[in-house]
């Protein structure tokens, strides 16, 4: 097993993973920018290096720093976190030129799964449905135009390397089109240095389903279920649960078996995730693969037992997987709130600051806070707005909501504003006690009455 591993990361997904390695007798090495001096995962590494100042490109992007910083401490791998270097391909490229591992997929999947539009094509290859529209990137106003004609609205034009929600238009009639295909291309190459798009149908009413999977180097692909992160804000994730409360078992069952299908076919090794749409008739559609460890793992933990973080270690230093398919169990239900340093009632504004008191729930079974926050922890103005995670898990989806509950409303964290009440409020929602919520039903219809009450209180 690997004696040493650099976590290129921070806030809670590199205390998660520290702690994996402490547990598995690895020594780790922690990278921080200045804005990070105080921060806990430098605090429980057994090295911190620093590798810049605040700004994330000149710190936690800057793979020549990372590289060196892993070099110098002599670490053996690397594991990437999700966001920042996850899924860049260069940084994992550079990982095996000065035989470091990258803990994740190697390069060439990596490449291939970020292309929107060539992942399109592998999974048609792959016998997995996808959503109807350009089966090609474009860059021309023609090429939108045919494609468009062809598929109907409404549409929604993607970047070919986009993620996070950027150069991501819904188009509804023909007016906006050129309009928001040009603006979608601006922001595109802005980002990502990339100006080509794809569109497809857009689907709704619709569920976003996930699937979670692991596979070896041995070529052994399994999944561990499926996750619904369908209660998302300008496609920000903001609460999921596991399993999903819409689907049927034949869909579960159809699903998953789509989504190993499709790890296969690209031979895919570490975790990953497959993302698709279901529409109301539960028919699903391949939306794209996340080639990384998800926000949202936890869930998946709680009800398999499986250690996620610990099996890309594993499967990274090349042994088997520790499971095979026959040997996963689901058991009960699980949910995860994400907490974030912002303010809904202004637009969901971001909330920096310094904690200055923090009460976090504890006690009970199925309750578990992923976070790297205390009392005096400074939240800079740089990076995501995401403070801790509260995962509940319970024999069914109703214990489970209760335990979320309670937990949020022992909850207290003071000094900066946070999303605690607009979460117990959604907690509470109808549409989701019932499980018929829809990606459309945070925008549409919930944040519109929950800032109307705000402002009748």
């Amino acid at each position: 097993m690997f004696q040493k591993i650099l976590v290129a990361n921070r806030g809670e997904i590199a205390v998660r993973i520290i702690r994996a390695c402490k547990e598995l007798n690895i020594q780790t090495v922690a990278v921080y920018s200045t804005a990070d001096e105080d921060a806990l995962h430098m605090q429980l590494a057994d090295e911190a290096v620093c590798i810049g100042p605040a700004k994330a490109s000149e710190s936690y992007l800057n793979i020549h720093n990372i590289l060196s910083a892993a070099v110098l401490t002599g670490a053996e791998a690397i594991h990437p976190g999700f966001g920042f270097l996850s899924e860049n391909s260069l940084f994992a490229a550079m990982c095996e030129e000065v035989n470091i591992t990258f803990i994740g997929p190697n390069k060439k999947v990596i490449d291939q799964m970020g292309n929107k539009s060539n992942a399109r094509l592998m999974m048609e290859k792959a016998n997995v449905p996808v959503i109807p529209g350009s089966s090609q990137s474009i860059t021309t106003t023609d090429e939108l135009l045919s494609i468009v004609e062809d598929i109907g609205y409404p549409v929604i034009m993607k970047a070919v390397a986009g993620g996070g929600g950027k150069g991501m238009r819904m188009v509804f009639d023909e007016k906006q089109l050129i309009p928001s295909f040009q603006q979608a291309q601006s922001e595109s190459q802005a980002a990502f240095g990339d100006n080509r798009m794809y569109v497809e149908k857009i689907i709704s009413p619709a569920k976003h389903i996930e699937v979670q999977i692991l596979g070896d180097k041995q070529g052994n692909v399994i999944h561990l279920g499926e996750r619904d992160c369908s209660l998302q804000r300008n496609h920000q994730k903001i609460l999921e649960e596991a399993p999903s409360p819409f689907l049927s078992d034949e869909t579960r069952k159809n699903i998953a078996e789509s989504a190993v299908r499709a790890a296969q076919y690209v031979g895919y090794e570490n975790a990953g995730t497959i993302e698709f749409l279901v529409d109301a008739d539960e028919r699903f559609y391949f939306m794209e693969m996340n080639t990384r460890i998800q926000v949202e793992h936890p869930i998946t933990e709680m009800i398999t037992t499986i250690d996620l973080i610990k099996e890309q270690i594993r499967i990274a230093y090349g042994l088997p997987l520790s499971y095979k398919q026959e040997d996963v169990l689901f058991t009960g239900h699980a949910i995860e709130c994400r907490i974030n340093a912002e303010n809904p009632s202004f637009n969901f504004a971001p909330s920096p600051g310094t904690i200055d008191y923090l009460n976090l729930p504890s006690g009970g079974l199925g309750l578990r806070i992923d976070t790297a926050m205390f009392a005096g922890s400074d939240i800079p103005p740089y990076y995501d707005a995401m403070i801790a995670k509260v995962i509940t898990h319970g024999r069914d989806r109703e214990e489970a909501l209760s335990k979320m509950k309670r937990a949020l409303e022992e909850m207290v964290i003071e000094g900066i504003q946070t999303n605690l009440s607009f979460q117990l409020s959604l907690l509470q929602d109808e549409e989701f006690v019932t499980g018929e919520y829809t990606t459309e039903t945070l925008s549409e219809r919930f944040i519109p009455h929950w800032l109307n009450e705000e402002e009748g209180n």
